[in-house]
């Protein structure tokens, strides 16, 4: 009688990704054609964007820049980015968000984070229009870390791309640990951001964009 012979199968041990400290990805970002995002040790390349996605941030962008004009705040778009966590340690330093909101408002002067001057770290407004592969990064941990690690933000809203539909997170002061909360719905509502003396009318924010049919 024959005895079966069981082989074991070698398993291989998942790969661990590497985790790359701040300073290594900053060098490799400013030395990329593409723009990634930066959490805690790992690198997330940023996907393209939708038409939809594009003109509302174009649309919103543009308002914003009319609208602030001979003021001491600016609008900057989607190819700046910001900190959101503590100072790293030379050479070591793995914890932090650095992302590339789609709008952000700066007021006073700039505040970078090294002598390259491409980080900033003073976001008065951020806005992001929001995607379905990122919404819930927007909702948690991007705005978790914002509240945390950017004293100097005031408000936070969310645009979303199928509806009108935009929400406003904001607090009255930088001291000011609480937010309050308001969704604008509809195409004849407006947004006030009261922080920079602004108002996002819908109408305009969803100038040429085409809604999904129900």
């Amino acid at each position: 009688m024959q005895t079966a012979i069981l082989r074991q199968k070698k398993i291989a041990a998942p790969k661990l990704q590497r985790r790359y400290t701040v300073d290594e990805y900053l060098t490799l970002e400013r030395a990329s054609a593409e723009r990634h995002w930066y959490l805690d040790g790992e690198i997330i390349a940023m996907a393209g964007e939708s038409v939809s996605h594009g003109r509302i941030s174009i649309n919103a962008a543009a308002s914003l820049v009319m609208q602030l004009k001979g003021k001491p705040c600016e609008a900057l778009t989607k190819e700046t980015k910001i900190r959101s966590g503590p100072i790293p340690e030379t050479g070591k330093g793995r914890k932090g968000l650095f992302s590339y909101p789609d709008i952000l408002v700066v007021c006073g002067e700039i505040e970078h984070h090294d002598a390259y001057r491409d980080v900033i770290l003073n976001p008065k407004v951020i806005v992001e229009v929001l995607s379905e592969s990122t919404e819930a990064f927007d909702r948690g941990v991007k705005f978790e870390r914002y509240q945390k690690h950017n004293p100097s933000l005031t408000d936070y809203i969310l645009i979303t791309q199928d509806l009108p539909q935009i929400e406003h997170f904001w607090r009255k002061s930088a001291d000011d640990e609480e937010w309050s909360y308001r969704l604008h719905s509809g195409l004849k509502a407006k947004v006030v951001i009261a922080s920079i003396r602004c108002t996002l009318k819908m109408s305009d924010v969803y100038d040429r964009v085409k809604f999904p049919e129900e």
